[in-house]
């Protein structure tokens, strides 16, 4: 019984403060609209493909062990993609105004299982220079592999390439106002309840004798309206005087 209380005071007391977290869920979404619309940096996303062999004599043939050591290649190719040794000569090429380290924090190199496939990734503000980013960094891996290890068999499968209108990969405007939503929903469910928690006055009979642990005896009720009483007997004026025998009034 006591549960079933407590869950209907929960519900009461949402009820009564609905405004305060309709106004603070209404709040949150505004600003998550506004921050994503107007403060945040629109970030577009290139890609391209590249495919990395060993380098072999025209009389070798593939085989699975060769195909398998490539594939356990992959991350230290992913690695190397990475590195100041490539990525210091595309910032130098494409005469970028960033440093390699946050060069570095816009490439992202990946593989499928069990691929020889190499996938460079890279994000940035502009579409065009993101696809820059990504053909030069595999242009130039392609060129310096040879030198960092043995290695004469990279394809550069598909370019990044920049058609029509681009659409950017974040921020996302309805996935934010929709967090926001949420979270102004726990926030001003979870505020409703701190203020009814710290609201220690004494409001109903029930409070009363939950905090005294006695019986109400009796209510007097709030009247809010107390209606004037009225006479509907005429009175007469005090100086007047009942007319005598064989006396009229005049008009």
């Amino acid at each position: 019984m006591e549960e079933t209380m407590s869950i209907k005071e929960l519900f009461q007391t949402l009820k009564k403060r609905i405004w305060l977290i309709a106004l603070v869920t209404i709040i949150a979404a505004i600003i998550s609209a506004v921050v994503s619309f107007f403060v945040l940096t629109p970030v577009y996303e290139s890609k391209t493909q590249i495919l990395v062999n060993q380098a072999k004599s025209d009389q070798q043939l593939y085989n699975a062990a060769e195909v398998q050591t490539n594939i356990q290649l992959i991350n230290t190719y992913n690695v190397i993609i990475k590195s100041p040794a490539i990525l210091d000569k595309v910032k130098n090429e494409l005469n970028l105004d960033r440093t390699v380290e946050e060069l570095n924090g816009q490439v992202t190199v990946s593989s499928a299982k069990d691929s020889q496939v190499v996938e460079i990734t890279v994000q940035d503000s502009s579409p065009h220079v993101a696809a820059q980013i990504a053909n030069k960094t595999a242009e130039v891996f392609q060129k310096q592999i040879s030198k960092i290890m043995k290695i004469d068999n990279v394809s550069v499968l598909s370019k990044a390439e920049v058609k029509g209108d681009v659409s950017p990969v974040k921020p996302h405007p309805l996935l934010n106002i929709a967090i926001a939503i949420v979270i102004g929903l726990i926030f001003g469910v979870g505020l409703a309840v701190l203020l009814e928690y710290l609201d220690n006055t004494v409001k109903t009979e029930q409070d009363i004798e939950n905090i005294l642990e006695l019986p109400v005896m009796g209510v007097i009720t709030n009247i809010k309206e107390v209606p004037k009483a009225t006479n509907v007997t005429a009175r007469a004026p005090l100086n007047a005087r009942a007319p005598q025998r064989g006396e009229t009034y005049g008009s």
